[in-house]
């Protein structure tokens, strides 16, 4: 197919149903960055016909931002995620009355589903397939991401330095990646890159929506540049594939969970430090009314309760703010001194999408 092919479409679909011409109809174009010149023919449609037009497509030829340059800004972008938790449950047909409240029955049910969420992850493909399969789709999702996603599109022949920071980003979710020291390791492996190289390559592999990237919050700008940036992985299923150390924290997989629940609804969060160092997960100034959210598998050990409840709290005290929440795998506390602990299931179910 060639780009003059698209024209013989449209002509052929309007013989077909002349009374249409006068009527807004849809065009949809899938895959459509295989054809050399389609972006003029897009444009030239929207210029002269009652068309909306939907294009979708991998990103091995074009990203977002390259569409809307070819377009010359006719256009809207919208990033898919794989499965949200609703979306999740609604896939297993699991009804919820309510959102607000639960019997015993059902929060049992939902631990449940939340536990499978976890461990599976969102992407529709897999979840009707036994586990040796799911783990083979998933495995090869990444291959397609490395392979032509990244290596193909911007002909990189340091392939090994790319696979080495892709397995070192899933086995290590959730923390602050220094592209100095991971150079560093490279360089003890005898693995040859320049730091201006993985700098591209992490570049790669957020235009091809594998990992993000979450900076520190801060108003002076070169405290954004000099701190490392938090990376997360774009499923939690991925992550338990990849990894060859099965990613035994727990708590950095819920983060990885929390994290891209809150970039579903189009949030851009941060990590924010306090000034006797404690770190608190995710700060949210793009919102209504900032947020801080501080995410722990656990607070059954005092330790825990006392590390984590401090770190929020000098947090809300720094930044004014009267409210904070920590989401754990499984406990609960009503807000007290204005934070409030959620488990990960009730939680994922109460923001708003």
């Amino acid at each position: 197919m060639a780009a003059p092919d698209f024209q013989y479409i449209l002509e052929t679909y309007y013989r077909k149903f002349p009374a249409l011409k006068a009527q807004a109809c849809f065009l949809y174009l899938d895959e459509v960055q295989r054809i050399e010149g389609w972006d003029r023919f897009v444009r030239r449609v929207l210029d002269t016909e009652l068309l909306q037009v939907w294009v979708t497509g991998s990103s091995f030829k074009l990203s977002g931002t390259e569409i809307a340059t070819s377009l010359r800004g006719r256009s809207l972008t919208t990033e898919i995620f794989p499965f949200n938790f609703p979306e999740f449950l609604r896939f297993y047909k699991v009804e919820l009355k309510s959102t607000k409240r639960f019997g015993s029955q059902i929060r049992a049910s939902l631990q449940h589903m939340v536990e499978m969420y976890f461990t599976i992850g969102g992407f529709p493909e897999i979840q009707t397939v036994d586990d040796e399969t799911r783990r083979q789709v998933l495995r090869n999702y990444v291959d397609v991401v490395i392979l032509r996603d990244v290596i193909e599109r911007y002909a990189i022949r340091n392939t090994v330095a790319v696979r080495a920071l892709i397995r070192h980003i899933m086995a290590a979710p959730a923390t602050r990646f220094s592209v100095s020291k991971f150079f560093n390791t490279l360089k003890s492996q005898g693995i040859v890159c320049t730091k201006n190289d993985l700098y591209q390559f992490l570049d790669y592999l957020v235009d091809a929506f594998l990992v993000y990237l979450v900076p520190i919050h801060s108003r002076s700008h070169k405290v954004r540049q000099v701190n490392p940036k938090k990376v997360y992985a774009v499923d939690t299923g991925l992550l338990g594939v990849m990894s060859f150390r099965m990613t035994e924290d727990r708590g950095a997989l819920l983060e990885n969970l929390v994290y891209l629940h809150l970039r579903r609804q189009g949030k851009a969060p941060e990590y924010y430090v306090t000034k006797s160092g404690f770190e608190v997960d995710f700060v949210l100034t793009d919102a209504a009314e900032p947020q801080l959210i501080q995410v722990c598998w656990s607070l059954d050990s005092a330790e825990s309760r006392r590390r984590e409840f401090r770190a929020l709290r000098e947090a809300m005290q720094e930044l004014r703010l009267s409210h904070g929440t920590i989401v754990t795998w499984m406990n609960e506390r009503r807000a007290d001194e204005g934070v409030e602990v959620i488990p990960a299931w009730k939680w994922l179910l109460s923001v708003d999408m």
